[in-house]
């Protein structure tokens, strides 16, 4: 395997291309009608794609990807800064789930619901003190 392309399924491409520019704190590598991606890092990107251009892909024995409000995913992304990362989050319109903090797997991280119910982790190896 190269590369591992995530996609999330949004309702509203430019809504969600937004969010995830200021989240990141980084430009779109692709955007064009039908699909956003962003680089998460060597190997790994980032796809948004509208819910009614999975429905057009797969067609109509999908489910509504859009019928729950349940969180439908979560992306988990180790960076150097959570704080900043978490606070870009929140500035973008993420509601905050959970501040950044030591967890007892060894990660310090917070958790941010984006604007299409995907829950969004910013994570970073914790202090031995902190665990």
């Amino acid at each position: 395997m190269s590369t591992v392309h995530l996609i999330l399924y949004v309702s509203e491409q430019a809504r969600a291309t937004a969010f995830y520019r200021q989240a990141l704190g980084t430009a779109p590598r692709l955007d064009v009608p039908g699909m956003t991606e962003f680089e998460l890092g060597e190997g790994a990107v980032l796809g948004l794609m509208p819910e009614r251009g999975i429905r057009q892909l797969l067609g109509p024995k999908l489910p509504d990807p859009g019928a729950s409000q349940t969180p439908r995913a979560e992306l988990y992304l180790r960076v150097s800064d959570p704080e900043a990362a978490h606070a870009r989050a929140l500035a973008a319109g993420g509601r905050e789930l959970s501040p950044v903090r030591p967890r007892n797997w060894g990660d310090r991280a917070g958790y941010v619901l984006d604007l299409d119910q995907h829950v969004l982790a910013f994570a970073s190896l914790a202090a031995a003190a902190e665990v």
